[in-house]
């Protein structure tokens, strides 16, 4: 689509609405991707499109993705809509296929993912207990948390272990317990996660272990809101104490993300976060002590669910403001060349937002109203996914044999406000999931891992990560591992699985392949690794290593075209067992 019928289609839509309130190395072949020898391993029809691969694009392309033009992409702004309008016009001229269709009936780049913004008043979030007819209230920071519409409610509550249903493993919290009309106390993180040989992925995480996947199943059991405490045994940080850490001596930020949901989710019941020692009052009447509770579940995999006696509890949240916006995926497709196969899709994806900017502190606005701004520009996350994206649609597109499956690009929406984007087209695809046979997520492609505040004691960082990929998601999938080691062959990175055997960094559930994950996608999230400029303002273009960047595309592309073309397509693992190391050799 034209820019200009981007921008009327988008005028419609855009502005708010206010309503009330590892490892493998191998032989690098190609560092320009310039004059591939004839020899080189690669395919000849896979030839042209391989050598377009190009770090000058890479690097023009990023630089304008991370510019202050675009005020770091912040989503429902108009540095993100400025990215939007790029990557569709991008694909435009890449002669990709409009994949959706826009109200007016026309093809579409377009998959609108309509948004809620709001903001609480955390001052006046409370949670109320009620015991022997007394009532004891806790307030931030001994609970902690937000939902888009305001909450007041009351009800019995329920312990129910780790809130997890995963009967693919033999494993229920929900089994002797009824949790309709109640409040649900759940600990975060899964049972067992020090022991290498747990049923829940050793010392890694399942897809049971994240907040959302619990409040979902919260809420098929009937429980009407759910309360999560840290796991009293846990050798790790809190999620929040894990978070604090990655913006430790950033820039202060003078005004506060904003918090957005979708409009329409699946998900429908609120969740807070509290402290031990509420969770500790809340288990007074349970019998035992949290830690034993715990260490009753994690001994031999048996539920201590109970019904608390004399337990009942009142949520209060309100929002002091709330408006509707819209927000949007791109998508392009790359048809199929062979007539049956084409209607299979594989996915390659990113998302184009970030954190925006906000005004500098010590200083105040001009005559004109002008105020410097600083501005968290986004490069690596995930500038570099975005182009990322861009530039294997443009190396597919110039290719003249197609793979047999059709290639479907996506950017996502709103992917630092709560994986808004990929959750919507997760539920409301633009291809059919069930003839999706694999995913390639690319979320923070451009840099050499180091050591960070929010790493620190928490994962090993070899000391050399020049040529370095880290790969999420291999233990559902071992299939798609192979294939990406033996297209490794031809590229030479290194390549790296310590996120899929780690769970204090909670690294599975934070980017865009997990929604499909959920829908038993084969799909990988490629991953340079965290460093100190992670969501800090010196996330920039100039820190990128582009050749690297490079490689990576280049093995994205030997990939996506071997599933593309294969007979066999990679399987979906629903229970990975105690199956470890798949993607270490």
């Amino acid at each position: 689509m034209t820019s200009e019928a981007f921008r009327l289609q988008r005028g419609t839509v855009r502005r708010f609405k206010t309503v009330t309130v590892g490892v493998m190395a191998g032989l690098c072949l190609v560092c320009s991707g310039q004059n591939i020898p004839a020899d080189s391993g690669i395919p000849a029809k896979e030839l042209k499109g391989f050598s377009a691969i190009s770090e000058a694009d890479l690097h023009k392309n990023l630089s304008y993705i991370a510019s202050d033009k675009l005020a770091g992409r912040l989503s429902l702004r108009p540095g993100d809509d400025a990215a939007i309008e790029w990557v569709a016009d991008q694909f435009e001229k890449a002669g990709l296929t409009p994949a959706t269709v826009a109200p007016d009936g026309k093809a579409s780049y377009l998959q609108a993912v309509p948004l809620v913004e709001y903001k609480p008043d955390r001052a006046t979030i409370k949670v109320t207990l009620t015991r022997g007819g007394e009532a004891t209230v806790f307030q931030a920071p001994q609970v902690v948390g937000a939902y888009k519409d305001d909450v007041e409610l009351s009800a019995p509550v329920v312990f129910a272990g780790y809130g997890i249903t995963a009967p693919e493993l033999g494993y229920d919290d929900y089994k002797s317990i009824d949790v309709k009309g109640k409040i649900v106390l759940i600990f975060d993180h899964e049972p067992q996660e020090d022991d290498p040989k747990s049923i829940f992925n050793g010392t890694g995480n399942t897809r049971y272990a994240t907040t959302r996947v619990k409040l979902l199943t919260a809420q098929a059991h009937g429980a009407i809101a759910a309360l999560i405490v840290a796991e009293p045994n846990r050798k790790h940080l809190t999620n929040a104490e894990r978070s604090a850490k990655i913006y430790v001596g950033g820039t202060v930020r003078t005004t506060p993300l904003p918090l957005q949901a979708l409009r329409e989710d699946e998900l429908h019941i609120p969740g807070l976060t509290v402290v031990d020692a509420v969770a500790a009052k809340l288990l007074a009447t349970a019998g035992a002590s949290p830690s034993e509770l715990q260490a009753g579940i994690d001994r031999d995999l048996k539920p201590q669910s109970r019904l608390l006696p004399d337990t009942s509890v009142s949520l209060h949240m309100k929002n002091l403001s709330r408006a509707l916006g819209t927000s949007w995926n791109v998508a392009g497709l790359l048809e199929g060349s062979d007539p049956e196969l084409a209607t299979e899709t594989i996915l390659i994806s990113a998302h184009h937002d970030h954190d925006g900017e906000s005004p500098r502190a010590g200083t105040e606005p001009d005559l004109y109203g002008r105020q410097p701004m600083d501005i968290w520009h986004g490069a690596d996350d995930n500038g570099s996914g975005t182009v990322g994206v861009v530039e294997l649609a443009r190396a597919f597109a110039m290719n003249k044999p197609k793979p047999k499956r059709s290639i479907l690009f996506v950017v996502f929406a709103s992917e630092e406000r709560g994986l808004l984007g990929s959750y919507w087209m997760a539920a409301h695809p633009l291809r059919p999931l069930a003839t999706t046979k694999a995913m390639i997520n690319f979320d923070m492609i451009g840099r050499n891992e180091t050591a960070s505040p929010q790493t620190d004691g928490l994962i090993t960082i070899p000391p050399d990560t020049t040529n370095r990929l880290n790969l999420i998601g291999a233990l559902y999938s071992p299939d798609y591992d192979q294939v990406v080691k033996e297209e490794n062959k031809n590229i030479g990175l290194v390549l790296d699985d310590r996120f899929d055997h780690e769970s204090a960094l909670n690294v599975f559930f934070r980017s865009d392949q997990f929604p499909f994950v959920l829908k038993d996608i084969p799909a990988f999230w490629w991953f340079t690794g965290f460093h100190p400029d992670y969501h800090h303002t010196t996330d920039t273009a100039d820190k990128i290593n582009y050749v690297k960047m490079a490689k990576i595309l280049r093995l994205a592309y030997l990939t996506a075209w071997h599933f593309g073309d294969a007979d066999v397509e990679p399987t979906f693992v629903a229970n990975p067992g105690t199956t470890q190391n798949v993607a270490t050799q």
